[in-house]
């Protein structure tokens, strides 16, 4: 899937080093709400294989590359339920030189389209940390409006959601 800064394309085993750095890093994963990875390269890189060759189900997980190649970060949509036509989304920019340029709200709005168009979802959510307030900035520009609050292991949450209905109105590319 191609942005105006970014493309979207499928995770491959030349991705693990970069998430297997991001996943222990521990600015990043305070920024993700995650636990700090504490386990060996070549044991994450097993597990990281089996993923890719048996995909988890109602989940999907992309790498976010530069128009130049760079991978930079992953985005992913999960808990789809197409009955409901609603799916999560979540989004990572791993390079600290790529914040604040852009790529993940056009990461965001490209995946957006595709869970709206290809996928045809009439809502998609996520949640953010209350505190992170760049990531709020960036799905609000990218159309996303609050629409509650909830507490997860100790951590405090802005929800999020995005209606198809609504999609492109106020959005700034």
């Amino acid at each position: 899937m191609l942005g105006t800064k970014v493309r979207l394309r499928e995770k491959k085993l030349t991705d693990a080093r970069n998430d297997y750095r991001w996943q222990t890093n521990p600015e990043l994963v305070r920024l993700d709400a995650m636990p700090l990875l504490n386990i060996s390269f070549s044991r994450y890189l097993l597990g990281f294989a089996a993923v890719l060759r048996d995909p988890v189900p109602k989940r999907r997980t992309f790498a976010i590359e530069t128009l130049g190649g760079r991978h930079i970060g992953n985005c992913v949509y999960y808990n789809i339920d197409k009955v409901k036509g609603e799916v999560e989304l979540g989004i990572m920019v791993g390079e600290h030189d790529c914040w604040g340029k852009g790529y993940g709200a056009d990461a965001v709005n490209t995946l957006v389209g595709y869970l709206f168009h290809e996928l045809e979802l009439q809502r998609i959510h996520l949640k953010t940390l209350d505190w992170n307030e760049r990531a709020q900035r960036c799905f609000l520009k990218c159309g996303f409006a609050p629409c509650g609050q909830r507490v997860e292991n100790g951590n405090q949450f802005l929800l999020m959601e995005l209606k198809r209905k609504n999609w492109g109105k106020g959005r700034v590319r």
